[in-house]
């Protein structure tokens, strides 16, 4: 049998509409939403890729070393003028070798000292955000849930912590805590300051961290389902960080983002007054302080910390101002 087979095939238009496929609205949460107001915007993505470069270069600073045989501690002192201790060659003795020259005086590759340094100061200024954040969010959330007595007491604290001047109790308390645990003969580890820098950081930087959280707080412990979880008889801590915390966490990752970028900062400004990371721990801050004296001589010594310091403090500040725009409710980007 033989033939040929009309088939028709019918058009959306022609089907009618209590027939034809619904479509189905996809409901995206808020992390959905804010991720992909992230991905489109450019500048989160350059900087967030930026940050992640530079953090795996400094996280495997000891590959890199081992791979081009030179440790950021190794002199080499046949490479510097004799009269000056100016490294030989052109800006700043680069070559094969020293891709980004030699430090006057000492010797030392500036490569090396470079990812070393970049790994120390970030271990300090996240670790310094997130000690800082977690007490700022306990006392925080403590002092926007409780009232009366406990909620004044709090803000007083608060405020008596930010009359503090930063910078003079660092001078005054790490030379004391140093002297009080090793005596003038005896070698201070560098794991000492640096354990004393975060500390100090820590005891200074969570104010504002709980003040956000008291706030945000206070406009949601009486809210519908604060009082449903009071009337299911959940405990305190349950409402405080099962019900309030996990709607509060937008505002607390955005302070969160930009306080390391301070903590950086802050902490190459410490080396300024012999109160940072000291040697032979490499240090980007005291890379730069050293370098003062050889930027008529040597700039390249003071250019590549300092670029470095600036590409990191630019990449998270723009990097946390994107993120507050994505988690921004009301945003429209």
């Amino acid at each position: 049998m033989s033939g040929n087979v009309a088939l028709e095939v019918n058009s959306p238009a022609d089907v009618p509409a209590d027939q034809q496929p619904k479509k189905e609205f996809v409901g995206r949460s808020p992390g959905q939403l804010a991720w992909l107001r992230l991905k489109r915007d450019r500048t989160a993505s350059v900087s967030a890729v930026t940050l992640v470069v530079l953090g795996i270069i400094a996280l495997l600073s000891p590959v890199i070393t081992a791979v081009r045989g030179i440790t950021p501690t190794e002199q080499f002192n046949d490479k510097l003028n004799d009269f000056s201790a100016i490294p030989l060659g052109y800006a700043g003795g680069m070559n094969g070798t020293h891709w980004l020259g030699l430090e006057p005086q000492l010797g030392r590759d500036i490569l090396a000292q470079l990812v070393y340094g970049m790994r120390t100061s970030l271990l300090i200024a996240f670790a310094s955000a997130i000690v800082a954040s977690a007490i700022g969010v306990v006392i925080g959330i403590v002092a926007g849930y409780a009232r009366g007595w406990l909620d004044t007491g709090i803000n007083w604290f608060i405020d008596l912590t930010l009359a503090f001047p930063f910078l003079i109790f660092a001078l005054a308390i790490i030379p004391i805590l140093e002297d009080r645990f090793y005596g003038d003969r005896d070698a201070i580890p560098a794991s000492f300051r640096v354990i004393l820098i975060i500390s100090t950081f820590a005891l200074f930087s969570w104010t504002y961290t709980a003040r956000l959280v008291r706030g945000q707080v206070i406009t949601l412990r009486e809210r519908e389902f604060v009082e449903a979880a009071r009337a299911a008889g959940a405990s305190t801590w349950h409402i405080l960080f099962r019900q309030l915390l996990p709607n509060i966490w937008a505002p607390i990752l955005v302070t969160l983002s930009l306080n390391v970028p301070a903590f950086i900062t802050t902490e190459a400004a410490l080396a300024f007054l012999n109160i940072g990371v000291i040697e032979p721990t490499p240090d980007l801050g005291r890379m730069i302080f050293n370098s003062i004296k050889y930027v008529a001589t040597d700039p390249f010594y003071t250019l590549w910390p300092g670029l470095t310091i600036f590409i990191l403090v630019l990449a998270f500040n723009l990097l946390g101002d994107s993120l507050r725009d994505a988690l921004d409710p009301k945003s429209t980007r």
